[in-house]
């Protein structure tokens, strides 16, 4: 959403920062385990976002993030604190846009990226499990 950022990278033998590794919230949370695979290797990400709630320009419910990489879970409803940032205290703006672009960004390892789905959730009631994602609700970014 342009304001927050899951890192997409080759970290199985790429000693970097923690909160700038593969699968971590940038800035603010490393995953909770390295699941990455040896760069070659397909690697897989699901990631389930949720926007912040705001109430009178006030957040009321922060965002949350949870990603599972390569079938690990490495972050569970971790809740944001405010948009991602390297080095520096971040808070929430005055508003936040409901909807925005899905940005990938290249950091110079080779990457290719296929098979790239977005499923809009915020009229779901029930949970929602990554085996059973119904592909015909998706739309296609690739």
């Amino acid at each position: 959403m342009d304001k927050h950022e899951v890192q997409v990278q080759e970290s199985h033998t790429n000693v970097t920062y923690t909160d700038g590794q593969a699968a971590a919230i940038y800035g603010q949370y490393p995953p909770l385990v390295n699941a990455s695979r040896p760069q070659g290797e397909r690697q897989s990400y699901y990631i389930i976002f949720t926007a912040p709630e705001y109430k009178d320009g006030e957040v009321t419910k922060p965002a949350t993030i949870t990603v599972i990489h390569n079938w690990v879970m490495v972050h569970n409803a971790q809740k944001l604190e405010g948009p991602t940032r390297h080095k520096v205290v971040t808070s929430y703006p005055k508003d936040h846009p409901e909807k925005a672009p899905l940005t990938l960004q290249f950091h110079g390892d080779p990457i290719e990226y296929r098979n790239t789905w977005i499923r809009d959730l915020s009229n779901s009631k029930q949970e929602v499990k990554v085996n059973d994602l119904d592909r015909s609700t998706l739309t296609s970014v690739y």
